[in-house]
């Protein structure tokens, strides 16, 4: 839904007043824009939820916005805000879970890391580990394991990410060999 600088402007004006129509027809015009935005700033399955909840605040908060040409900027804060909220909900991971997790990898004797190394790769799913070796061992790009196997370039970055993720819990974990 494009529209003219100036036509949006006097949206974001009609909408500081309060005007409910207009607060529904500025989130139309600016979804496209805050959904791209989200897609570079979020992980592929949070994109929906940053920007329901971007557009929500920014219907809410509309009114204490000082001036109408800061309303992108705002709105680019906002959803990047929210995706470094569901990400930091995803993963709920601290400082000081770090510096513990640091601790437990660096006490831990070169042959126990690789057999947990080893027991972390063999129990990941088979679609994780499919990422995990091409990107890690064959050290293909995230584009050329993207063409390879057929899906979509945010989809591969997520599972990598995601199987990671999953390595990393395994080998600080509990089921994790001992010391």
């Amino acid at each position: 839904m494009a529209v003219s600088a100036a036509d949006r402007n006097n949206l974001i004006l009609a909408a500081q007043t309060g005007d409910p129509a207009a607060i529904g027809r500025l989130l139309a015009v600016c979804q496209a824009d805050a959904r791209r935005y989200a897609h570079k700033h979020c992980h592929v399955s949070d994109v929906d939820d940053a920007v329901q909840e971007s557009l929500l605040i920014i219907s809410r908060k509309v009114k204490g916005l000082k001036a109408a040409a800061a309303f992108s900027g705002w709105l680019f804060t906002v959803i990047k805000r929210e995706c470094r909220k569901l990400e930091r909900m995803m993963f709920k991971t601290d400082s000081l879970d770090e510096d513990l997790a640091e601790h437990q990898l660096l006490c831990k004797t070169d042959n126990d890391l690789r057999i947990d190394l080893a027991a972390a790769l063999e129990s990941l799913p088979a679609h994780y580990l499919e990422v995990v070796l091409l990107r890690d061992f064959e050290e293909l790009t995230i584009a050329e394991i993207a063409e390879r196997l057929g899906e979509q370039v945010g989809a591969i970055k997520s599972r990598l990410h995601r199987a990671r993720e999953l390595v990393r819990e395994y080998m600080i974990g509990p089921q994790a060999s001992p010391k």
